[in-house]
C-alpha cells in the first residue's frame, strides 16, 4: 500500500481505500498519518453531516487519500476525484466490491480509474483469487 501510494500521491492523484474493517481502516489511517500522507476515515459511524463535509473535502482536493469501510460507502456516495480504487482486503462478494468501485465511476468522471486489489503471496486470498 505505501508504494501504491507513493506512486499515485507523486503523481498527484487521489485514492480510496476500501476495507471491510473500520479497525483495519484506523491502524492504515495511523500508519498513512505517521508518514506524512493526509487521510479521512468514514465508516458506519460517521454523522450524516460529517459524512458530507468528508465527501466534500476529499471532491475538493483537500485530501488525497480517503479510507471507507465497505459497508459505509456502498451507497450515495460520488467520489469522482479519486483516479484510484484500492481494495485492502477482499470481501469476496464481488457485487460489494463492484458497489464501492462504482463510488468512483460516476456521472461527472473525467478521468479513467484504475481499480488496485491487495492480495497477499501465499495466503488462502491468493489462492481463492
Amino acid at each position: 500500500l505505501d508504494e501504491l501510494l507513493d506512486t499515485i500521491l507523486a503523481e498527484g492523484g487521489s485514492v480510496l481505500v476500501f476495507t471491510q474493517y473500520v479497525t483495519m481502516a484506523r491502524l492504515i489511517e495511523r500508519h498513512l498519518s505517521a508518514r506524512g500522507t493526509a487521510t479521512q476515515l468514514l465508516h458506519g459511524g460517521t454523522p450524516v453531516a460529517r459524512r458530507e463535509e468528508l465527501v466534500d473535502r476529499f471532491q475538493a482536493g483537500e485530501v488525497p487519500v480517503f479510507l471507507l469501510s465497505l459497508k459505509a460507502a456502498g451507497t450515495g456516495l460520488n467520489l469522482t476525484r479519486a483516479g484510484h480504487v484500492v481494495h485492502f482486503d477482499r470481501w469476496w462478494n464481488p457485487a460489494v466490491e463492484e458497489q464501492a468501485t462504482d463510488r468512483a465511476y460516476r456521472i461527472g468522471q473525467t478521468q479513467p480509474v484504475q481499480v488496485h486489489r491487495i492480495i497477499a503471496e501465499g495466503t488462502v486470498e491468493d489462492r481463492i483469487a
